[in-house]
């Protein structure tokens, strides 16, 4: 296992086949580097950035990105299936083809990023920044958005089944035709100033 720290990576510091595994990373600098299919499994990236860097078609299985810098980055058909990406800055992504299974991605900065007809079904979203987000069509049956930030969010004909939506401020989000069970519907009409008996 290597552990890189402070220090700015370029190609000659990464595996020629661009598979990492339990690789650490520690305040490093990826700033506008190609990682176009790279490979992670079991890494941790702390304090990153990775700005302006192209990770298409990368995969990521059980890897951290904890606190790292992902604007403008390149995340078109890229996979993270099981990765913590907690406090990660995320604006201005491209998303097209992006998939994402379980996870944790609380206190991520979204505003504006496209999720449209994503499945994000079970995802950990909590405290996330999702100000107008675009989440249009999205499945987030069992997302915990507990005190997620809806502020402008597009969610119309999302599904949110059994979303955990804690101190979620649905009203400020756009609704049009979102899948609600009714534990949700409760929280909808209590964020709109309704007492529920």
């Amino acid at each position: 296992m290597e552990c890189l720290t402070e220090q700015g990576v370029t190609h000659a510091d990464l595996p020629e086949d661009r598979d990492l595994t339990g690789w650490t990373f520690e305040r490093c600098r990826f700033r506008y580097l190609d990682l176009a299919g790279l490979t992670t499994s079991g890494c941790r990236f702390v304090t990153c950035d990775l700005t302006g860097s192209d990770l298409s078609s990368s995969q990521h299985d059980g890897s951290a990105f904890t606190n790292c810098r992902f604007e403008g980055a390149r995340l078109s058909t890229a996979t993270f299936i099981g990765c913590k990406l907690t406090g990660s800055e995320m604006t201005d992504i491209t998303t097209m083809g992006l998939t994402i299974r379980d996870g944790d991605w609380s206190y991520v900065n979204l505003r504006g990023v496209d999720l449209a007809e994503m499945d994000l079904s079970g995802l950990r979203l909590a405290h996330a920044d999702l100000v107008d987000a675009r989440l249009t069509g999205a499945t987030l049956r069992g997302a915990d958005l507990t005190s997620a930030n809806l502020r402008g969010a597009h969610l119309s004909r999302a599904d949110l089944t059994d979303a955990e939506l804690i101190s979620t401020n649905l009203a400020a989000a756009h609704l049009d035709g979102v899948q609600l069970d009714l534990s949700g519907a409760v929280r909808l009409a209590e964020s709109l100033g309704a007492h529920v008996t």
